[in-house]
């Protein structure tokens, strides 16, 4: 539908307040908003932000002069749709719808391969970090019979049932209380200083020998905050000054954190409060689907016994 189209359709319905349709309201909302509030932010900032193998070759080749690896890791196929007849998405017609939606494979996989990095298992207290509405939790309580939690801003203060309400940064659970933790497209949402603040909660609440898998973790050659005009607050967020802002229309989010591989470095990899830092590369991704956006992968081990002082 054309703007003018979506226009004579709202006039329609403005006799009856309330009936417009959503999507109506989303796009006039984009097509009025977005130059008005990109112009406003500070740059340096950008509308393009490409993406090719070699940008890809480029991070790998950073990531292993800062001695971070990574891993070539394959996915098995075969397996990997093992899980996908166990998991049984349709049962979740909500979610992707169902598994029919154009963007699920990239979901599933992060959800796979979430699973198996942790190797998960009957014995684990798994949580769903930033989970919203996601399915994991009951997915993987079903498939490896592990004790499921999740964790959101969103949901009540404290913990209710299977629920951890509040912030992932200081999380009302003791501590050792996971042996697991999982991030699905999510880490690169916390803003300011909470995702170094995230990792030392992880190691509070992970008993030695613990993992956190955050999936993906998104890189760039330079550092760059993903944000949409539209999304901010009408008093904005602060940016940090020396990242590149890429505004996305349509991205919906107001902040998504691409790490260079030097801010890899001196925001995680120098603050993982004893822990171990792995890196994967998924370098048959194109095998799953064409848009699958997972290439990087970030898995974090706590030590079994304490560091030396």
């Amino acid at each position: 539908m054309d703007f003018s189209m979506m226009l004579a359709e709202i006039r329609g319905a403005a006799a009856h307040p309330g009936k417009v349709p959503r999507y109506a309201r989303r796009r006039l909302r984009e097509t009025f908003l977005w130059k008005r509030r990109y112009a406003r932010l500070r740059g340096p900032k950008t509308t393009v932000l490409p993406q090719s193998d070699e940008i890809d070759r480029q991070l790998i080749l950073e990531l292993r002069q800062a001695g971070l690896g990574p891993l070539d890791y394959q996915l098995d196929l075969e397996d990997y749709r093992a899980y996908l007849r166990a998991a049984g998405y349709n049962r979740f017609p909500g979610y992707y719808r169902g598994g029919r939606s154009r963007d699920f494979p990239s979901k599933a996989v992060q959800h796979y391969l979430a699973a198996r990095l942790l190797a998960l298992e009957s014995g684990d207290t798994y949580i769903d970090v930033a989970s919203a509405d996601s399915p994991t939790p009951e997915i993987y309580r079903s498939i490896y019979g592990c004790r499921a939690y999740r964790q959101d801003l969103a949901y009540p203060e404290g913990v209710h049932g299977d629920r951890i309400g509040g912030s992932a940064v200081a999380m009302p659970v003791a501590d050792g209380f996971a042996t697991k933790l999982g991030l699905h497209c999510s880490f690169e949402h916390f803003e300011g200083a909470a995702d170094i603040e995230f990792i030392r909660e992880a190691a509070r609440v992970l008993k030695p020998g613990g993992k956190v898998c955050i999936i993906p973790l998104y890189l760039y050659p330079t550092y760059t905050i993903v944000t949409d005009p539209v999304a901010l607050p009408r008093t904005g967020i602060a940016f940090e000054p020396d990242a590149v802002l890429y505004c996305w229309k349509g991205y919906g989010n107001r902040h998504g954190r691409l790490y260079s591989v030097a801010k890899l470095v001196s925001r995680i990899a120098k603050n993982l409060h004893g822990m171990t830092l792995t890196l994967y590369f998924l370098s048959n991704r194109q095998r799953i689907a064409p848009n699958c956006n997972v290439r990087f992968v970030a898995l974090l081990e706590k030590k079994s016994t304490p560091p030396s002082e």
